[in-house]
């Protein structure tokens, strides 16, 4: 039985569905020592961090309460503890079950205040999941490309495979999108990152 669920368990995986196998991930170690020991553990924390486009109605507010009064140990480490570049890969991690909304969340916060393109292919590469990374970047580089930050960061992962379109989130998955500006009709797309953190 324990054989069975593991197994199924990994072919729920975003290694799996990318043809690719598991392996032993320092950042996710490093998250559990944290207190971090889940998928929405991260997911949560982003959101306390400023990702409050995937919050639901009053979470960002609990989640902010939770951060006053509960000790890092149990989950809510500092930035300088477990960095932005930390969340957005573990994010993005090969061995977490697949899902389409974490990925967002993960390409949310490689985009958020002070991120470093050079600690994040670092990762990447530590974690395996450069094809994750180059794939995110060559969107953002589309939806925004003034911003000298994408340009920079596939810079920094070259010689990454890519996957077929329906493996990973399409570009739109990404970005907020309206159909009317002051200029009249016409389809504007916005990088969704974190929004500043306000202090209590």
């Amino acid at each position: 039985m324990g054989l069975r669920y593991s197994m199924i368990v990994k072919d729920l995986t975003l290694a799996y569905r990318l043809g690719t196998t598991h392996h032993l991930s320092p950042l996710l170690m490093k998250a559990r020592r944290l207190g971090l020991t889940t998928p929405e553990d991260l997911e949560r924390l982003a959101v306390a961090r400023g990702l409050r486009y995937y919050s639901q109605p009053g979470e960002t507010d609990r989640l902010r309460e939770e951060a006053s009064t509960y000790p890092a140990s149990i989950g809510n480490p500092s930035v300088k503890q477990f960095s932005n570049e930390d969340l957005a890969i573990s994010l993005l991690s090969l061995n977490w079950p697949f899902s389409q909304n974490r990925l967002r969340m993960g390409a949310a916060m490689l985009a958020a205040t002070g991120v470093s393109p050079q600690r994040l292919a670092r990762l990447a590469y530590q974690e395996r999941c450069e094809s994750v990374l180059f794939h995110i970047a060559q969107c953002g580089q589309k939806v925004e490309p003034d911003q000298s930050f994408w340009t920079a960061l596939l810079n920094e992962i070259p010689s990454a495979k890519t996957y077929p379109p329906d493996v990973l989130p399409h570009l739109t998955r990404f970005v907020t999108m309206t159909g009317f500006t002051r200029r009249g009709k016409e389809t504007l797309m916005q990088w969704i990152r974190p929004l500043p953190v306000l202090s209590a």
